[in-house]
């Protein structure tokens, strides 16, 4: 493993992970044999069959060898996560932070070093005493790294606390300019409110000079009404009068046309025998009354 780097605890580790990578493997290998020897013992028992029964056959064989190693896949994944998991959570006690690079993953010369090492270097390694103690990083107790983390986390909390002076005063001005924000709201609201009013002022200056013009539009219509009905009545006064005069002419032409007609003649000569005839009758009684 010396192509690796590792050093001897870490690779007891490898070879820790890899006996418990072989020993799953091994398990669903034995599975996936069931699958065929099952199907051998339960199907196989014939000396010849249709292709519709063979399909059949290789279709249900199919699903439970995908099946198997679906979930082998699967697992494989997700026990990396958990190795992953152990590795990073060790790391940030330190203040670490690791970083993997996926394409190496399918390095395949590196692949092949590790198939080399599972063949020679695993089985020579397969009888080392292994810590009894719970799979952990060593701690750090070599001067020189010792040093380095110390300053990386002095660095570290430096940075921290000119950050958190940072903020603080960043949450100063935030609260300065909330203030601001509050007054330029304030007076933005009250700059609306009298631009309201004025404007509510300027509505009510316009109503009343357009209610002004039609009352005074109104009036001047009233006026000129006023004075076409004076100027009516005198016309029909002045109408009235000609008509009356007229009739009062007319009038003085029948009694004169009247009186120059013979009945009028006649009637105005008995007219005049009966009063005299009625003196003589007054005249008779008044001596009448004379002699008694």
């Amino acid at each position: 493993m010396a192509d690796f780097g590792f050093n001897e605890h870490h690779q007891n580790e490898v070879i820790n992970y890899m006996r418990f990578a072989r020993s799953k493997r091994a398990l669903r290998l034995k599975t996936i044999d069931s699958c065929f020897q099952d199907l051998k013992d339960s199907r196989l028992m014939e000396e010849t069959y249709t292709v519709d029964e063979v399909s059949d056959m290789l279709d249900g064989l199919q699903v439970l060898v995908r099946g198997e190693v679906e979930m082998e896949l699967i697992n494989t994944a997700h026990t990396n996560v958990l190795l992953l998991r152990q590795l990073f959570s060790q790391a940030e006690k330190f203040y670490l932070r690791l970083q993997t690079d996926i394409s190496e993953l399918e390095n395949r010369e590196l692949l092949e070093q590790v198939a080399e090492f599972e063949k020679t270097d695993f089985k020579a390694n397969s009888k080392v005493n292994q810590e009894s103690s719970k799979p952990k990083l060593a701690p750090l107790n070599e001067g020189g790294v010792s040093e380095l983390l110390q300053k990386e986390i002095s660095r570290l909390q430096e940075d921290n606390d000119k950050l958190k002076a940072r903020l603080r005063t960043l949450e100063s001005q935030a609260m300065s300019a909330l203030d601001d924000k509050s007054k330029a709201e304030r007076a933005l609201k009250d700059l609306r409110k009298s631009q309201g009013d004025q404007q509510e002022i300027t509505n009510l200056e316009g109503t009343v000079a357009a209610m002004q013009a039609d009352f005074e539009k109104t009036l001047n219509a009233n006026v000129a009404s006023q004075k076409d009905l004076q100027d009516c009545l005198v016309s029909a006064k002045h109408d009235l009068l000609r008509v009356q005069e007229q009739l009062s002419l007319a009038e003085k032409e029948l009694e004169k046309k009247f009186q120059q007609t013979a009945a009028y003649r006649n009637m105005k000569e008995i007219l005049t025998k009966k009063n005299e005839q009625i003196k003589d009758l007054r005249k008779r009684l008044q001596r009448y009354e004379s002699d008694e």
